[in-house]
């Protein structure tokens, strides 16, 4: 037998796994033949595996789906097309189980997001992000949106909106923290990230006080930008365009990346995006 027929380890491992891939030893024999193999080193190649039995292994099993046992959103048992949010019929656009994220159409009226939009225009500033480091709050180069927060129950239509989203996620109003608004020009964007707060940040602790863990996150838009602004989910190859009067949905059932909940806003190419954030939290946020 010449060197270039050397029966290496890495044949045989070769031709094991053929053989549980399905392949007859005939056929393997066949295709070592036309590569040029001699009958006398496929037959020394083969020797102790034909009639070897093949171990399949077994499959690994899918990923655990979150538990959305106590935590917000609406019964979606019935894949129901529209959902009764008290004063509000609202729609059901789209769901996903793991992540968690449901699209709601039909959320807002196109009155209650100028309402909202003149009533934050004069307050905005440079969006914050929670410092899990401190428990406090600090400017984020990830996020280049202006924004101001409301208090709850803070106008009329923060009232109205506040128990629409109580009902149609049965969560309660003084679970959810006030609501964000934020104004996203041309190039502005959140790159990804998630809504939780670490538990190994030495702030957390501080932040957690006020109505513990975040548990979920509800997206408005309120103004449609010409080109851009999708929200984000990376780790599935998601992305919520954001049409005006239309909210993202996403839970999580605990403060961890396996909840796959990373989300970001993309930059707006053109236009302006303006967007109304609602968290809620695990109790009372104070």
């Amino acid at each position: 037998m010449s060197a270039g027929q050397a029966i290496s380890p890495e044949l045989r491992e070769w031709l094991v796994a053929q053989l549980a891939a399905g392949h007859s030893v005939p056929s393997l024999r066949a295709a070592m033949q036309t590569s040029g193999w001699r009958d006398d080193a496929i037959d020394l190649a083969l020797q102790g595996i034909e009639g070897q039995a093949v171990v399949v292994p077994a499959a690994e099993p899918p990923p655990a789906e979150p538990s959305t046992a106590g935590l917000p959103g609406p019964d979606l048992s019935n894949s129901p097309l529209y959902i009764d949010a008290g004063d509000r019929r609202v729609q059901v656009l789209q769901t996903m189980r793991h992540p968690r994220v449901i699209v709601f159409g039909d959320l807002l009226s196109d009155e209650e997001c100028e309402g909202l939009i003149a009533a934050a225009r004069q307050r905005l500033a440079r969006s914050l992000t929670v410092e899990t480091q401190t428990g406090g709050e600090a400017l984020n180069v990830d996020r280049t949106s202006d924004g101001m927060f409301f208090e709850r129950g803070e106008n009329a239509i923060v009232t109205r909106l506040e128990q629409r989203i109580a009902v149609l996620l049965k969560w309660p109003i003084e679970f959810g923290e006030g609501l964000q608004v934020l104004r996203y020009a041309p190039g502005a964007q959140y790159r990804p990230h998630y809504d939780y707060f670490d538990p190994g940040e030495p702030g957390t602790p501080t932040i957690l006080r006020r109505g513990g863990q975040r548990v979920a996150t509800l997206v408005m838009y309120l103004q449609e930008p010409g080109q851009g602004g999708g929200t984000t989910f990376p780790d599935v190859g998601l992305e919520v365009a954001p049409k005006r009067g239309t909210g993202v949905f996403f839970s999580y059932d605990k403060p961890d990346p396996t909840t796959r909940t990373l989300h970001g806003g993309a930059p707006v190419l053109s236009g302006e995006k303006w967007v109304a954030t609602k968290w809620l939290r695990e109790r009372e946020f104070i």
